[in-house]
């Protein structure tokens, strides 16, 4: 009998699909690459047309030779790697590792791990898509070219082991232009109103929103609101419009890579790496009471919504059996997407849609469970009919005014039986009451309230990933990985669920913009991601792109090179006595920011924690307001005498206190303001100074 070889990426993978081929298979993992740039050296040689130098991974050679004696003893080698550039690219280095026979290596892929799926792949074995191999090498190359040329500048410049990367260096720059907008945003006051109204015959009163004339009227401040409530003395309050109507919501399109980790973030609370570890998992298969090992989910890595014919027949099929005819969606549902999109694959979806999470749910961890239970029902909502709503709009009029009101209450479920996302589940405002036109209302109360606006929200992991998949920053493959970069440098700290830039992340961006401002360039690295597709397409060719990439960068890099030589870096000398030597303390930067240390150093090891003065004298005790951080990093100002004193503002106080309550004004951006919201005094900047 013939002997086969299968190589898979994963040792998870092995035994699952060891159990759907039988005894003439063999499969075995090769953990993922087993070849790679070196780490000591660039890697790629200029001046032979940027060939890379390839080496074998430390620590996988002893994989390989057990590798290379299997594969002399199949007639056949399949290479099941994922099916993406980097498992492409996996599979052809296995081909160049392995030394065998070109035409006993087939190339197969599947897009889940189930026994209908692996068999059909055998018979559909093919050659190694060169495309997309050069778009993973091309993109490893640009990666490598910036990382390897900035990153010792900016070890020179901020004298640590920092490190720049394409794609990190651009997240990086997103978190901290929404922070300045965020310090320079100035709340601006407004007011709304509120009527209470009793209708003829009814218990329960009517809540109506104040609308304005003709148009909506926008009240900016206390002065405005009295004129209309002057106005509104003595008014007759009367129905003048009921209106009737229907609305359907259709329901979501299945998961891809960036929605999952999106939506597992706001109603898990997963990280996008504990999201992505997860979903590995269950592609890669669980072991499952009565059925074995078995892959619970479609590919995980994948920017596509659509969807095979066998998983939409089957899924419309439950969906009729287990909710009625009525509720199998009539439509397609796949996205419209003028990006190119990897359609090679699918949605994320369940292998199984009978398999329901209810069933398995002993066989499953309990993250695991959450998180197949998100997919199953996702992607059965997104078989089925939409949501249908009666939705009624009331308005009210008092003399020039007008008041609204709108409700609405579901007529049929659709698809909301089943998955409900965050708005879903909010209630609605419900009409209890009969309302007719020319109906007379009484008024109970106006309740005027005041707001300020509020600055951009602070980036959270599923925001960030949203921003970058818009922006064109990065792949499926590429969102967790970037992000878990920039926080475990502590470019980036994570409170709750927000990102903040720390100290040591302004500095890395403020460098990056002013040497390198095409890398990180949202626009520039999109073009680039645009690029890489077009390889992967066919379109251009690889060399094309690094060809065109590496001089401009290497122009940069040498021109950044002669300024950091007119630089000198000198640890700054502070007033603060070692009180082990007498000596002058200095600033150095260490992995968390800055720290005073002794220049002594190695006789004297004394080292404390820096803290900036800002001039200012703190409102509550007299003593120095300094620059401080949180734990993660995060920038702040306190009193120097914390915990005694609990002064603190996120925002820089001023020596100016503010004319209207006393309170201190905090800067944002070119303007001065109260640091109680409520007061809202604002003067610019530069008045204050003169």
């Amino acid at each position: 009998m013939a002997k086969y070889l299968v190589i898979v990426e994963s040792p998870a993978k092995v035994k699952t699909i060891k159990k759907f081929l039988g005894a003439n298979y063999e499969v075995e993992a090769s953990n993922g690459h087993v070849r790679d740039f070196p780490k000591s050296q660039f890697g790629i040689d200029i001046e032979n047309d940027y060939e890379p130098k390839y080496i074998t991974i430390r620590g996988k050679g002893e994989l390989l030779v057990k590798l290379r004696k299997e594969a002399k003893k199949a007639d056949k080698i399949y290479l099941a790697t994922d099916p993406d550039r980097e498992g492409e690219a996996i599979s052809w280095h296995l081909k160049q590792a392995l030394k065998e026979n070109p035409d006993k290596l087939r190339r197969i892929t599947f897009n889940e791990i189930t026994k209908t799926a692996v068999k059909a792949s055998i018979k559909q074995a093919r050659k190694i898509d060169m495309d997309l191999v050069d778009a993973q090498q091309a993109r490893r190359m640009l990666d490598r070219m910036v990382g390897y040329s900035i990153s010792p500048l900016l070890w020179a410049k901020v004298k640590r082991g920092l490190s720049a990367g394409r794609v990190q260096s651009v997240a990086l720059r997103i978190i901290c232009d929404r922070e300045e907008e965020i310090n320079a945003f100035i709340p601006e006051e407004y007011w709304s109103l509120e009527g209470e109204f009793q209708v003829p015959g009814e218990k329960k009163t009517l809540h109506a929103k104040f609308y304005g004339t003709d148009k909506k009227l926008a009240i900016k401040n206390r002065k405005e609101m009295d004129v209309i409530l002057k106005s509104l003395e003595n008014q007759e309050y009367e129905i003048s419009e009921v209106k009737k109507g229907e609305r359907i919501k259709n329901a979501p399109l299945p998961f891809t890579t960036s929605t999952l980790q999106q939506e597992a973030a706001k109603t898990l609370n997963f990280s996008t790496q504990k999201t992505m570890r997860l979903a590995q998992q269950l592609y890669e298969g669980v072991d499952v009471k009565g059925s074995g090992t078995v892959g619970l989910i479609s590919y995980l890595r994948t920017d596509s919504t659509r969807v095979s014919e066998e998983a939409d027949t089957a899924a419309r099929k439950y969906i009729s059996e287990q909710y009625g005819e009525n509720y199998v969606s009539t439509s397609e549902k796949n996205s419209k997407n003028n990006q190119k999109i990897q359609d090679a694959h699918e949605a994320i979806r369940p292998t199984d849609i009978s398999r329901i999470p209810v069933k398995i749910k002993e066989s499953l961890s309990r993250d695991q469970f959450r998180l197949y239970q998100l997919i199953w029902k996702r992607f059965t909502a997104s078989r089925m009919a939409p949501a249908k709503y009666e939705t009624t709009s009331v308005k009210i009029s008092a003399g020039d005014y007008t008041f609204t009101v709108a409700a609405s209450k579901v007529m049929f479920d659709g698809f909301l039986s089943v998955y409900m996302d965050e708005e879903d589940s909010k209630k609605g405002n419900v009409l209890n009451q009969s309302l007719e036109k020319g109906m007379k209302l009484s008024l109970k109360e106006l309740k005027p309230e005041q707001h300020f606006t509020q600055p951009p929200a602070h980036f959270t992991e599923a925001s960030l990933v949203k921003a970058m998949e818009e922006q064109g920053i990065g792949r499926p493959s590429t969102y967790a990985p970037t992000i878990t970069t920039i926080i475990s440098r502590r470019y980036v700290a994570k409170e709750q669920k927000n990102l903040y830039v720390t100290e040591l992340g302004e500095v890395v961006n403020n460098i990056m913009k002013q040497e390198f401002p095409s890398i990180v360039d949202v626009n520039f690295t999109a073009t680039m991601e645009g690029l890489l597709d077009c390889v992967e397409a066919g379109t251009v060719q690889w060399k094309t792109v690094v060809r065109n990439f590496y001089p401009d960068l290497k122009k940069d890099v040498d021109a950044a090179e002669k300024k950091l030589e007119k630089v000198e870096i000198k640890d700054e000398v502070t007033d603060t006595i070692c009180e082990n030597c007498g000596r002058n303390m200095v600033i150095k930067y260490g992995p968390h920011g800055r720290f005073l240390a002794c220049p002594g150093f190695p006789e004297c090891r004394n080292t404390k924690p820096y803290f900036e003065k800002i001039g200012v004298a703190c409102p509550k005790c007299g003593k120095d307001i300094v620059l401080k951080k949180t734990k993660k990093g995060r920038k702040y100002y306190g009193c120097v005498d914390n915990p005694e004193c609990d002064f603190m503002s996120w925002q820089k106080p001023s020596s100016k206190r503010c004319p209207s309550c006393g309170n201190v004004l905090v800067e944002k951006g070119s303007k001065l303001v109260c640091i109680d919201e409520n007061c809202g005094y604002v003067e610019a900047k530069d008045k204050a100074e003169k």
